[in-house]
């Protein structure tokens, strides 16, 4: 992991949805906004950049080698502190539900973050709620 650049909390945020969205295989175009507005308007990433290329490549070289998950989330957990998992959570739901569908690649990956990130079933399931929500459409 001496090659993989270390990441912020802001980075880490960021690379949790990016590989939410990447998870079914499909960078969907409303994934991407939600991701983009997310990163400009929520107080959360006040002082973040707004070049998104670099981690996105990080987040790609991880998932593309054998255990890359496994170092994606270990570079999170040490970016992310605690207090902010369930932002992390509730953002990554955002993502997935985005373009109206949470596929199944997706909701294994939310699976995994909450695993990963020891999210209290409850909570999640609010978290996922709120998403739901939010994303319907007349």
């Amino acid at each position: 992991m001496s090659d993989t650049p270390s990441m912020t909390a802001q980075d880490a945020l960021v690379a949790l949805m990016i590989a939410v969205s990447a998870s079914d295989e499909t960078i969907r175009t409303s994934e991407l906004v939600k991701i983009t507005n997310m990163v400009n308007h929520l107080p959360v990433f006040a002082d973040y950049g707004d070049d998104l290329s670099e981690i996105s490549n990080t987040v790609f070289d991880l998932l593309e080698q054998e255990d890359g998950l496994d170092a994606l989330f270990g570079l999170i957990r040490e970016a992310l502190p605690e207090r902010l998992y369930e932002t992390a959570y509730a953002l990554a739901c955002d993502v997935a539900a985005a373009d109206g569908n949470v596929t199944e690649g997706e909701g294994r990956m939310l699976e995994e973050i909450r695993y990963e990130l020891s999210i209290d079933r409850l909570h999640a399931a609010a978290i996922e709620r709120g998403a739901r929500a939010r994303h319907l459409t007349v």
